[in-house]
């Protein structure tokens, strides 16, 4: 899964940062001119409002800080995201040539999709297991310290982060008052995290990471210096705000929060339920709709990794198959070691045969991580995080090593192409580097172009060699089924009140996923209503595409063309990748006509 789904979780209140906004095109009319001066301001403020996207984007102008969460500033934004909309509204559309109206229509929707959340509050539900104030250290994961300004800059935000939890505090004692918590069962689960940052000495904790290592620039004085300052912050400022907040959440959140895990046991929960499908899937879809899609496609893949099975000769049920995925030790790596350099293997292998899908490959290079011990045993199995805009940080696949016992082999192929290439990194890289639109559209996050893109690349891996091995093809059919159940077990528990044991049992009986990330995979699904449902939406839109352009222009089909015209606009929604791909069907039509 993409990216900035796996930032510190104030990145997810902002899908996009910028370092700087281009300008508008030379000789352009007024309209235009206008239109793009509106971008500018708006993604200036985007980064003034959240430090934290600004230094995910490379920009670090505001590394000393984090954002403002009192309610007066999150109020203020709120009617600064009425104000664009507002200028916006006074800018002659009619009166842009087509590509920047285009860029209206995004960035109009952009603001209007803000505003229409904001009555539901989605911030009083972004601390989760996935991440929070208690994992704000994984920000160093955003950071080059490479001079002695950026360990000050680190000094700042050690400094400033007493006020900053509590302004977390304040925020969940207002969803306590509104009676929007999140489920108590999640919420369990950062207790552990919470003691992490608690510590007895200042060197063992997470936020004190990068002073372990310094660059010889440095002199030794100068990071001694440093790593003084940086223990009296830590022991003065960072564990007394963690053991605050250690207090607050036992005592006071902990006892308010939901014993139900849908959002419909919330104020306004069905209304925001569907807020959310509309946000995540583009679509104006019900949740029955999607659900029973869901179900359908269960059925077929079902179907699919039965065949499978008979290819590996296993002469048991399915049930038993799965069983014998789950625990037999052919399947698993023994240290977390070998598992991360299986991945590497994996990205490396895939690299050189990407030339036979894409026209168009990205510049920016990628690495691979393994995912930080703070959130693993609570997280994904793999996420990816973007490269830095201003080219000083690759893009890389995290993989998580927690208990490598029950990470499959017979995942990692399906896997690697989603979160690197030809998934995420390819696509992220790709819209980052059109340097020619606004950077809105450069770092625009619609998850069901994004994820279904992701998804979808985990289908290219026959087309490149990958799955040659039945198991690693049912892994492949695992990952797809699993995205399958995910519009059930969503929607199940959302909207037709479904347990979390009901969702985790059909998830075990459906799915060859072990379930240690079956437990994790549900949890997510209950902390973050309707983001799982984008991945199947979004891919069954680009294969359906896909087989549209296959059967309209036959022999003259190219693939290479048809995934660079899907990869050529940045992520958009869905509605407006069908009128992409349908005029670049329409224009092979007309040539094939002319000839």
């Amino acid at each position: 899964m993409m990216t900035v789904k796996r930032l510190p979780f104030l990145l997810l209140l902002l899908a996009t940062g910028a370092t700087a906004t281009p300008p508008a095109p030379q000789g352009q009319s007024p309209a235009v001119n206008t239109l793009h001066a509106l971008f500018t301001r708006a993604w200036e403020r985007d980064l003034r409002e959240n430090p934290l996207a600004a230094t995910a984007a490379g920009d670090k102008r505001y590394n000393g800080l984090w954002p403002d969460l009192s309610a007066q500033a999150l109020q203020e934004s709120h009617r600064a995201n009425q104000q664009v909309l507002a200028q916006l509204a006074r800018i002659p559309r009619q009166a842009l040539p087509p590509a920047e109206q285009l860029n209206y229509d995004l960035f109009e929707r952009e603001y209007r999709t803000r505003i229409e959340a904001w009555p539901f509050r989605p911030h009083y539900y972004s601390t989760s297991q996935r991440g929070g104030v208690q994992t704000l250290n994984e920000t160093t994961e955003l950071l080059n310290f490479a001079t002695v300004r950026d360990y000050e800059d680190w000094l700042s935000r050690l400094r400033g982060l007493g006020a900053h939890v509590d302004q977390h505090i304040a925020l969940l004692r207002a969803a306590i008052r509104e009676k929007r918590t999140q489920p108590r069962v999640i919420m369990e689960r950062l207790l552990d995290q919470i003691d992490m940052q608690i510590v007895e000495e200042p060197q063992r904790s997470p936020f004190y990471t990068p002073f372990t290592s310094f660059p010889d620039s440095i002199a030794p004085a100068g990071q001694q210096r440093l790593k003084i300052q940086a223990a009296a912050a830590i022991a003065e400022v960072v564990v007394p705000a963690y053991r605050r907040f250690q207090r607050f959440f036992r005592d006071e959140y902990l006892p308010a929060c939901r014993e139900t895990v849908g959002i419909w046991d919330t104020p306004e929960g069905a209304a925001y339920y569907q807020n959310r499908i509309e946000y995540f899937t583009t679509t104006t879809m019900t949740a029955e709709q999607i659900h029973r899609i869901g179900l359908d496609e269960v059925t077929r893949i079902r179907s699919e990794m039965g065949a499978i099975i008979e290819q590996t000769g296993f002469a048991g049920s399915f049930t038993e198959f799965l069983h014998f995925l789950r625990t037999d030790p052919q399947f698993y790596f023994a240290t977390g070691e070998e598992l991360l350099q299986a991945y590497a293997a994996t990205a490396k292998k895939i690299d050189p045969e990407l030339v036979k899908l894409f026209g168009k490959l990205p510049r920016t290079p990628y690495g691979v991580r393994a995912v930080p011990e703070t959130t693993a045993p609570d997280t994904y199995t793999a996420y990816y995080m973007p490269p830095a805009l201003d080219g000083s940080r690759a893009g890389y696949f995290y993989c998580n090593l927690y208990r490598p016992e029950v990470r499959p082999k017979y995942e990692i192929e399906a896997l690697t192409s989603h979160e690197a290439v030809p998934g995420h990194h390819l696509q992220i890289a790709l819209a980052q580097e059109q340097g020619e639109v606004p950077m809105f559209r450069r770092t625009a996050g619609y998850t069901a172009y994004v994820e279904g893109w992701g998804l979808y690349a985990e289908s290219l891996g026959g087309e490149i060699g990958l799955y040659a091995d039945p198991y690693s093809k049912f892994g492949q059919l695992t990952y797809e089924i699993w995205r399958a159940i995910r519009l059930v077990v969503d929607t199940g528990m959302h909207t037709k009140h479904w347990t979390r044991q009901q969702a985790i049992d059909y998830m075990v009986a459906n799915s060859g996923k072990t379930e240690a990330d079956i437990v994790n995979e549900i949890d997510r699904y209950i902390s973050w209503p309707g983001q799982a449902l984008a991945y199947k939406i979004g891919e069954l839109k680009i294969k359906a595409l896909r087989a549209e352009a296959e059967q309209a222009l036959g022999e003259r089909f190219d693939i290479r063309a048809f995934h660079d015209t899907v990869l050529g606009s940045g992520a958009v929604p869905l509605d407006v990748l069908e009128r992409i791909v349908r005029g670049w069907i329409d224009a092979g039509l007309s040539e094939t006509n002319v000839e």
